[in-house]
């Protein structure tokens, strides 16, 4: 089942999500300042293209006050207008019975977007 809402995912706009993921990551890891930034945002353009099958979790690795600075300057430039346009179209799709699974990743990319800093991608 993970594979084909990932096929419709994909042909209904998740290429172009995760195309424009990973050329903003390039992007930002123009400068050195930007790598750390530019990375996560290419590993959550992967997730975006095949996001059924793979939960966002807790980091193993203890990153402690240096996450939390990351993430803080993540928010500010940009990060809160990411996860709230994700929220948005998870919102969308949850209005109809069909696009709840579509909504539900959505959410799931939300949660990544908001605080990249970490969090991991665990596929099952």
């Amino acid at each position: 089942m993970n594979f084909i809402g990932n096929i419709i995912w994909v042909l209904f706009g998740g290429f172009f999500l995760s195309l424009g993921y990973l050329l903003g990551g390039l992007i930002l890891c123009l400068t050195i300042v930007g790598i750390p930034f530019g990375l996560k945002v290419m590993r959550l353009g992967l997730f975006a293209m095949w996001p059924f099958g793979g939960e966002v979790v807790q980091g193993n690795k203890p990153m402690g006050c240096l996450s939390l600075l990351l993430n803080v300057l993540w928010i500010i430039f940009g990060g809160i207008e990411v996860a709230l346009g994700h929220l948005l179209m998870g919102v969308v799709f949850c209005i109809t019975i069909i696009g709840i699974p579509f909504g539900l990743q959505h959410f799931k990319l939300m949660t990544l977007a908001l605080m990249p800093f970490g969090h991991e991608v665990v596929r099952k």
